[in-house]
């Protein structure tokens, strides 16, 4: 295998201030690959641009040419690592599948970026991965007594090692078998000199969906991702189902899970995905304003004028105004050219970073009372430098109101997440979140009203529809690592 590495616009986590990138929540990253199509590296480096929103650390793209698998990746953007057409013609073949990374489990650092690769038995085994393996640290510990010898600390790894090891004869047969023994959320896209092969965990938590171009078969995290290179929406890789493709692209879709009741994340809906994306059958977009529309309706505040958090918040916005009868107006204007690597360390500038990515529309807020719409509340600190800037550009009254349930509880489903001590609604009740961030008052939407935005007339209490567990605490697969280190005292998980 032919591997490049690259370093651009390193990102340095412990420089960035904790207000801000540590104050939201983070995608782990977003996947994409192509079979079947001529300069299949460059439609992936297309695609993964789509899909940066979703992983910003690093990026990494694998092409298979019928013989010889390559590789080139980088720490930084899609743009920064993949910023010379002449890469391309090192990642030849009509197969080529990538991967953008927020690093969660695992750490920052080249060894752990995707798509990993392997030479096993039966030949290469390229591999990426979108969410979290919560028995990942037990099946590595087992694997090392065997003798596995691991390159990462990434948990996607241990899925390389599983299949390596299993007794099985195919290579299907060893890679579902080793899908059989973890746990957690997963979307594969995986490469072999036969092809692709794409899955998604039996309950569908994290998304992945099917595109056509011509003779070429796509898979994508995000619909918009197909968008962008001009292929068509095919339709969702189903919960459990694994999707085989040739590289004559012949399609064989193995249900090896059976087919268990779906919990595909509720977040996609209010934050992850692009709004432009398309996501169990509906408009993100449209989602995002019915739960605006439900937040009018639960929690009305009397106001002048209808502000969004930029940009998260401005579908969610629009539907409250819409509810309401509030104007709509921008009364924060976001700077799209702020970068991580500008920020500098120092209570100072962390303070003025706040200011440099958001800034409030004086002549609009001054003397007005603002409803002000995000899409969630993680530590607290954003909001409370937020609504301090609306009072600060003479606001008569900030009432804040927020897109979706309080963040109580921490995912282990790829998402990065504070510990649960460190989540502001997990330590505070309303009353004093409210003061906390200093606001007139604060409100949540309902679970049973997100439910409701995103097409369910109610939460079904016992076997939820969606995986909602950062808001209610109800896990939906077992979360061996996390109980092995003691720390399960506080969740319920199913038995």
């Amino acid at each position: 295998m032919t591997d490049h590495t690259h370093t651009a616009a390193s990102f340095d986590r412990d420089s960035t201030p904790w207000d801000l990138e540590d104050d939201c929540l983070h995608e782990e990253c977003g996947i994409f690959g192509v079979v079947g199509m001529k300069s299949a590296s460059a439609s992936v480096a297309l695609g993964l641009h789509a899909l940066q929103h979703r992983g910003q650390e690093a990026v990494g793209i694998t092409s298979f040419d019928g013989e010889e698998f390559f590789s080139h990746r980088g720490i930084g953007h899609v743009a920064h690592v993949f910023n010379n057409q002449d890469l391309f013609a090192h990642l030849p073949g009509k197969m080529a599948s990538g991967h953008v990374r927020y690093a969660t489990t695992g750490g920052s650092g080249l060894r752990n970026i995707q798509p990993l690769f392997a030479d096993l038995a039966g030949g290469g085994f390229s591999i990426a991965h979108n969410g979290n393996i919560s028995n990942a640290m037990t099946l590595k510990r087992d694997l090392v007594q065997k003798g596995s010898i691991f390159q990462s600390t990434s948990d996607t790894e241990v899925i390389i090692h599983l299949v390596a090891t299993s007794r099985y004869p195919t290579l299907l047969d060893r890679f579902i078998d080793a899908l059989r023994l973890v746990e957690g959320a997963y979307s594969l896209i995986c490469m072999t000199p036969e092809g692709m092969i794409a899955c998604r965990d039996p309950l569908g938590i994290r998304p992945l969906v099917i595109g056509r171009l011509g003779d070429g078969i796509i898979f994508a995290s995000e619909t918009v991702a197909l968008d962008v290179i001009g292929a068509e929406f095919v339709r969702e890789v189903e919960p459990g189902e694994m999707i085989q493709v040739s590289h004559d692209g012949k399609m064989v879709s193995h249900r090896p899970f059976g087919k268990p009741a779906a919990r595909p994340c509720i977040f996609e809906h209010v934050y992850f995905s692009r709004p432009d994306s398309v996501m169990g059958g509906q408009s993100v977009y449209e989602v995002r304003k019915a739960i605006g529309k439900e937040l009018a309706k639960e929690s009305l505040a009397e106001a002048d004028l209808v502000i969004p958090v930029p940009d998260s918040g401005v579908p969610a916005a629009i539907g409250y105004a819409q509810e309401s009868g509030i104007p709509f107006e921008l009364g924060i204007i976001r700077s799209h050219y702020v970068g991580r690597t500008f920020i500098q360390p120092g209570d100072g500038a962390r303070h003025a970073d706040v200011k440099r990515k958001h800034n409030a529309n004086r002549a609009l807020v001054e003397g007005k009372r603002i409803v002000l719409i995000d899409d969630s509340i993680v530590r607290g600190t954003t909001s409370l430098k937020i609504v301090q800037m609306m009072r600060d550009a003479g606001a008569s009254e900030v009432h804040m109101r927020i897109a979706s349930p309080p963040t109580e509880h921490s995912c282990f489903y790829g998402v990065d997440t504070p510990e649960r001590n460190k989540l502001l609604a997990a330590r505070m009740d309303l009353q004093a979140m409210t003061d906390f961030i200093q606001a007139d008052s604060l409100a949540f939407v309902s679970i049973d009203g997100l439910y409701r935005a995103v097409g369910e007339q109610q939460r079904n209490n016992g076997c939820p529809q969606f995986c909602d567990a950062c808001f209610s605490g109800e896990y939906p697969t077992r979360l061996t690592d996390l109980i092995e280190a003691g720390k399960g005292d506080d969740v319920k998980i199913p038995a």
